[in-house]
């Protein structure tokens, strides 16, 4: 298993967030595009709808884009989200999770954040990896891996 990277990045309310911050927790990092755009919306307001079952199961979750904070404190508000939403701009952490490639728009092609997530296990190892997920399934698949993991 490969050991998540690390992390510090701040919040849409501006406090910094790092990986260090779940240590003994089960963490599920999303990667998404742009705040306030339809999937994203969509994949953001499912982990808000589904986070009080999400923390009943032991599971966090935490956001990134590349976005600033008074974006994400912009698009939290709007939406009522209820987890923390971490900016990085540079894409750093885009990066070192491989979040981070070519994408195609409208026949352009460009580098762009791709819409990826991470379980991270209480150890910090990435214990499955989603890539280009579909934002209104996601939460049931990641909650459906998460029970089989715990079953074994």
């Amino acid at each position: 298993m490969k050991k998540a990277p690390s992390f510090t990045l701040p919040d849409q309310t501006g406090k910094n967030v790092s990986l260090f911050d779940y240590a003994g927790k089960w963490l599920i990092v999303y990667f998404y595009p742009k705040d306030d755009t339809p999937g994203c919306t969509t994949e953001a307001c499912s982990f808000r709808d589904e986070y009080d079952y999400l923390k009943e199961r032991g599971l966090n979750v935490v956001g990134i884009s590349k976005d600033d904070v008074k974006s994400h404190a912009k698009f939290a508000e709007k939406y009522k989200l209820n987890f923390p939403l971490l900016a990085d701009p540079d894409h750093t952490v885009i990066e070192a999770y491989g979040s981070w490639g070519p994408k195609k728009f409208m026949g352009r092609e460009f580098l762009g954040t791709r819409r990826n997530t991470y379980l991270i296990n209480p150890k910090g190892e990435i214990v499955k990896e989603y890539e280009g997920v579909t934002p209104k399934e996601h939460v049931g698949q990641i909650l459906k891996d998460f029970e089989a993991l715990e079953s074994k």
